[in-house]
Protein backbone atom coordinates (compact mmCIF):
# COMPACT_ATOMS: atom_id res chain seq x y z
CA UNK A 1 0.00 0.00 0.00
CA UNK A 2 1.36 3.44 -0.93
CA UNK A 3 0.69 6.29 1.47
CA UNK A 4 0.06 9.65 -0.15
CA UNK A 5 0.77 13.03 1.31
CA UNK A 6 -0.68 16.25 -0.01
CA UNK A 7 2.01 18.60 -1.18
CA UNK A 8 0.91 22.05 -2.32
CA UNK A 9 3.15 23.89 -4.69
CA UNK A 10 2.62 26.46 -7.38
CA UNK A 11 2.56 25.18 -10.90
CA UNK A 12 1.09 26.65 -14.04
CA UNK A 13 -2.40 25.50 -13.08
CA UNK A 14 -1.95 26.23 -9.34
CA UNK A 15 -2.86 22.60 -8.71
CA UNK A 16 -2.47 20.63 -5.51
CA UNK A 17 -0.56 17.50 -6.37
CA UNK A 18 -0.48 14.16 -4.60
CA UNK A 19 2.93 12.61 -4.20
CA UNK A 20 3.77 9.23 -2.70
CA UNK A 21 5.13 9.64 0.79
CA UNK A 22 8.14 7.56 -0.27
CA UNK A 23 9.25 10.43 -2.51
CA UNK A 24 9.41 12.81 0.42
CA UNK A 25 12.67 13.00 2.29
CA UNK A 26 12.38 13.40 6.04
CA UNK A 27 15.31 13.60 8.40
CA UNK A 28 14.79 12.40 11.93
CA UNK A 29 15.30 15.07 14.56
CA UNK A 30 18.63 14.92 16.32
CA UNK A 31 18.50 13.65 19.87
CA UNK A 32 19.87 16.08 22.41
CA UNK A 33 21.72 14.76 25.36
CA UNK A 34 21.37 16.86 28.52
CA UNK A 35 25.12 17.02 29.19
CA UNK A 36 25.56 20.74 29.79
CA UNK A 37 23.34 23.75 30.02
CA UNK A 38 23.59 25.71 26.82
CA UNK A 39 23.13 29.44 26.82
CA UNK A 40 21.76 31.85 24.28
CA UNK A 41 23.54 34.93 23.01
CA UNK A 42 21.73 37.70 21.14
CA UNK A 43 23.73 40.35 19.34
CA UNK A 44 21.93 43.43 18.05
CA UNK A 45 22.76 46.27 15.69
CA UNK A 46 25.16 44.35 13.46
CA UNK A 47 25.71 46.19 10.17
CA UNK A 48 24.07 44.44 7.21
CA UNK A 49 27.37 44.35 5.34
CA UNK A 50 29.00 42.53 8.25
CA UNK A 51 26.17 39.98 8.36
CA UNK A 52 26.53 39.41 4.62
CA UNK A 53 30.30 38.93 4.92
CA UNK A 54 29.79 36.60 7.89
CA UNK A 55 27.42 34.41 5.86
CA UNK A 56 29.83 34.37 2.92
CA UNK A 57 32.77 33.42 5.17
CA UNK A 58 30.77 30.61 6.79
CA UNK A 59 29.72 29.28 3.38
CA UNK A 60 33.34 29.42 2.15
CA UNK A 61 34.32 27.09 5.02
CA UNK A 62 31.27 24.85 4.53
CA UNK A 63 29.96 25.75 7.99
CA UNK A 64 26.77 27.14 9.39
CA UNK A 65 26.92 30.71 10.68
CA UNK A 66 26.59 29.31 14.20
CA UNK A 67 29.46 26.86 13.64
CA UNK A 68 31.61 29.57 12.11
CA UNK A 69 31.03 31.98 15.00
CA UNK A 70 31.66 29.26 17.62
CA UNK A 71 34.95 28.36 15.90
CA UNK A 72 36.01 32.03 15.88
CA UNK A 73 35.16 32.40 19.56
CA UNK A 74 37.00 29.20 20.53
CA UNK A 75 40.10 30.20 18.52
CA UNK A 76 40.23 33.64 20.13
CA UNK A 77 39.76 32.27 23.65
CA UNK A 78 42.54 29.72 23.11
CA UNK A 79 44.81 32.50 21.85
CA UNK A 80 44.16 34.55 25.00
CA UNK A 81 44.79 31.47 27.17
CA UNK A 82 48.14 30.86 25.42
CA UNK A 83 49.13 34.47 26.07
CA UNK A 84 48.25 34.04 29.74
CA UNK A 85 45.51 36.66 29.63
CA UNK A 86 42.81 34.10 30.52
CA UNK A 87 43.00 31.10 32.81
CA UNK A 88 43.14 27.75 31.00
CA UNK A 89 39.69 26.31 30.34
CA UNK A 90 38.49 22.74 30.26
Amino acid sequence: MIHYSIIAYQVMSNAICLLPATLLHFRPMAKRTPTEHQGTLNIRQIPKDTIFRLKMAAAAEHRTVKGFILALIEERIQELERKGLLPKGK
